[in-house]
């Protein structure tokens, strides 16, 4: 037993082998969840050979060695959208051992020293699949003996993991950068050793809609999403928070990923008297709204959340057609586009542990922190803090610590997030950008026309997480 009563992984181990994740490794439960999107990634492609690393750092509390099974989609299509989470993880373990990041990460195993304790990476390629990502768990939880599990950028695979491994083994999972609000607010899938430093599509809408609610002229907005749980979690947040703002849904449709016929859609977003629309979509539909859009006679707003660089890429692609090369300020001008929210991007935040982090990420990948970074850095610091302060390497000490915790290092200044204790998500303020085309300054690495301008507003963290009362939360631990 742990200090605080609950039962540890060890102590579930034998009797999870027996009749728990062995007997339902095979069975089907969600699938792999985001859209598939061309990426625009540089870097190592993920192989199946073991290999290792170390890095060294000089602060710490307690004493020993913490087994961490990170798993994030390394290779594949969506291969850049694991290894942004996977270099934030490693870039907040390097932060909090005063040195590089481990760079060239493959399937395999790592060491970051901090103080006294030795956090051993098992990194996993989860390929975008909930099978996938549930052999590995259970693999990582039977043969490795993880103290915590780490990871998955899939939302179905999250909640894979969380239902057929890491309840039945009781054993700690640091979910993200999956962001289905739905991870942290369902009672079937929320739990009192699941946690989410990443932020969630309820802080994307909570933040957003606010916004277009209450800082423009939009009264009437007409919801689009893609026919699966990360659309769907879009439209329905949204659809909440902007009721509850005063605006009216003059309609909504869910549609298959990579749908392409929009201007029917989008005359009927018009004929119902749209001022806004919002496209809960990533890459695979995005750029056939935006062109039908932007080629297209509407009077309507288009806003959302800004997304992770294959999808911005795509996106500048998109208005480069329309309006030519270069993109130009002027050019971006009145078109009705955006604003839109952002979960984190390098230039949102101006502060120490954010100059630091853009320096060492740069660094050691060739590029500038993106979308799924902040919440991962953060996942790292937590974990890190919550050894130094529990003052043991156990999991169940580390989740007790976890717990309601405000942590201190995070890309979004001190104390930056802070774990909800009624569901173990952080709560992280965010911030509201125009598209503006991308500076000479960042050319080089941020592949994409146009990123994020300077803030043109901030959410407090106390705004921006659903919270323990509304509707929408079901969990209560």
């Amino acid at each position: 037993m742990s200090t605080d009563g609950r039962l540890t992984r060890r102590t579930v181990l034998s009797t999870l082998g027996a009749a728990g994740i062995a007997g339902v490794a095979g069975c089907s439960g969600g699938g792999g969840g985001d859209e598939t999107a061309t990426s625009t990634d540089s870097g190592t492609t993920a192989g199946e050979e073991s290999v290792t690393g170390t890095t060294t750092g000089s602060s710490g509390g307690a004493s020993g060695t913490v087994k961490l099974g990170v798993m994030q989609p390394i290779s594949g299509d969506l291969q850049y959208y694991g290894k942004q989470a996977l270099w934030g993880f490693l870039s907040g373990m390097a932060y909090k051992a005063d040195a590089d990041p481990v760079t060239g990460v493959e399937s395999g195993e790592y060491t970051v020293t901090v103080g006294d304790v030795d956090y051993e990476l098992y990194v996993r390629d989860s390929k975008f699949s909930a099978d996938t990502a549930q052999t590995l768990a259970t693999d990582l939880v039977q043969s490795e003996e993880v103290d915590m599990l780490v990871g998955c950028a899939s939302s179905g695979a999250a909640s894979r993991v969380i239902t057929t491994v890491a309840k039945q083994a009781n054993v700690p999972y640091m979910v993200g950068p999956a962001a289905s609000a739905d991870v942290t607010a369902n009672s079937e899938t929320c739990g009192d050793m699941i946690f989410r430093a990443s932020e969630n599509t309820a802080m994307d809408a909570r933040s957003g809609g606010k916004y277009v609610a209450q800082e423009t002229d939009v009264q009437q907005v007409y919801l689009f999403g893609a026919d699966y749980s990360f659309g769907r979690a879009v439209v329905n947040n949204y659809e909440s928070v902007l009721k509850a703002n005063g605006v009216e849904i003059v309609g909504k449709k869910f549609v298959p990923q990579g749908y392409s016929e929009w201007q029917g859609l989008l005359d009927q977003a018009s004929e119902a008297g749209a001022q806004g629309i919002v496209g809960g979509f990533t890459v695979a539909t995005l750029p056939a709204l935006f062109t039908t859009y932007l080629n297209g006679d509407y009077d309507y707003r288009v806003f959302g959340g800004f997304a992770t660089e294959i999808t911005t890429s795509v996106v500048g692609q998109t208005l480069q057609k329309v309006f030519g090369k270069p993109l130009t300020t002027e050019k971006l001008q009145g078109q009705k586009f955006g604003p839109f929210t952002t979960r984190y991007h390098w230039n949102q935040y101006d502060n120490d542990i954010n100059d630091a982090f853009v320096e060492m990420y740069s660094n050691a990948y060739g590029r500038v922190p993106d979308l799924f970074t902040s919440g991962m850095f953060t996942a790292a610091s937590a974990i890190v803090q919550g050894v130094e302060e529990s003052g043991s390497t156990a999991g169940a000490d580390l989740a007790s610590a976890l717990r309601g915790m405000t942590v201190t290092d995070t890309p979004k200044g001190e104390d930056g997030y802070t774990f909800q204790e009624y569901n173990n998500q952080a709560r992280s303020a965010m911030t509201v950008a125009d598209p503006v085309p991308t500076t000479d300054e960042w050319a080089d690495r941020w592949g994409a026309a146009i990123m994020p301008s300077e803030p043109v507003a901030r959410i407090a963290a106390e705004e921006t997480t659903i919270p323990a009362d509304s509707e929408e939360m079901g969990c209560s631990l």
